[in-house]
């Protein structure tokens, strides 16, 4: 008999992004993003026993596109089919004013998941894990975050993301602290945060993370750029004991200890670093299902984010994570 093969949903927004580079080399550049750079980094990183299973509403407008982009990835489930609407997909437009910083500019809106809608469709896919990625920042309201923290038994990743960065009228996008913060936590047992995200949320990472071990997470990271991430995690956190490991809040004292790796870039004259945390965070995740300690993860996370930082877009993503032209990144 062929082992089942387990499945990871993904539960984002795809987003075709317009981006201007930074001063004084401000090429335009446009293609996908939003979740497709944690898709193709979810295909590099996730060996054969595993199958994708993309959770997502696309505008109409896109929806060819968006089909071929998933044709193009491994380990997506067979059965996956985009719920297409009748609403313009999300666009952004992205302008650099350094390596790690810029100003968005959001259109389009791709509606938001009821739960009503979401939770037949884990049922239906039979999903063993969740990566969730706020790439709109209305993928789910908190009502339905902690229906599903409630249904589902399988570990939960988030990466708040847009949770905190709001459009304003004009469609600016403009970091604001999350209200409610500490109910959300409760919803995931993985949260991760960049670093201006952070410090709307708390004074340093060890605060964020006392915060939000309080509300039952297992491990809370802060991707730092170019200097890496810091990550606070259960002791012996194990993917397979997390129905028991939500039971016992886990305390700073009993915490692992943190680890900041700076990235691996190869050639700093060529950086793009959209989608870094996004390939951070789903490079990270995916090591940890396959048995990784948190810090190992840390470590090939690292890697990955930084062969992302020296490559335009989403087109042959996978294959420059998996190595091709450089030494391999992710045993198999």
């Amino acid at each position: 008999m062929v082992p089942r093969k387990r499945r990871l949903g993904v539960l984002g927004t795809l987003v075709w992004d317009v981006i201007y580079g930074c001063p004084p080399a401000s090429e335009r550049v446009e293609g996908w993003g939003g979740i497709a750079y944690a898709l193709s980094a979810l295909s590099a990183a996730l060996p054969s026993s595993w199958e994708i299973v993309p959770i997502l509403k696309v505008g109409d407008d896109v929806a060819p596109q968006a089909e071929v982009l998933l044709s193009t990835l491994r380990h997506v489930a067979p059965e996956t089919a985009l719920v297409v609407v009748p609403e313009p997909n999300n666009r952004s437009e992205l302008r650099y004013t350094s390596d790690e910083h810029r100003t968005e500019l959001l259109s389009g809106r791709t509606p938001a998941w009821d739960w009503s809608e979401l939770e037949p469709r884990l049922r239906a896919h039979d999903v063993d894990a969740l990566y969730v990625n706020f790439l709109s920042g209305w993928e789910l309201d908190l009502d339905g975050a902690k229906r599903m923290r409630t249904a589902f038994r399988g570990p939960i990743y988030a990466d708040l993301h847009m949770l905190l960065w709001v459009a304003q009228s004009n469609g600016m996008r403009a970091l604001q602290p999350l209200p409610c913060a500490a109910e959300w936590y409760g919803c995931f047992d993985f949260v991760q945060v960049n670093e201006d995200e952070m410090a709307t949320l708390a004074r340093s990472p060890e605060e964020l993370a006392a915060q939000a071990f309080h509300q039952g997470v297992l491990c809370t990271v802060v991707t730092l750029g170019s200097r890496g991430a810091v990550y606070f995690a259960s002791p012996r956190l194990a993917i397979a004991d997390i129905p028991t490991a939500r039971e016992h809040e886990v305390t700073m004292d009993a915490a692992e200890s943190q680890l900041v790796e700076p990235l691996t870039v190869r050639d700093a004259s060529n950086i793009d670093p959209t989608g870094c945390g996004d390939v951070w965070g789903a490079t990270y995740f995916s090591r940890l299902l396959l048995g990784d300690t948190p810090g190992a993860a840390v470590i090939v996370a690292n890697e990955a984010a930084g062969r992302n930082a020296t490559w335009r877009g989403v087109t042959g993503l996978a294959d420059r994570l998996l190595g091709a032209g450089t030494p391999e990144l992710l045993p198999r």
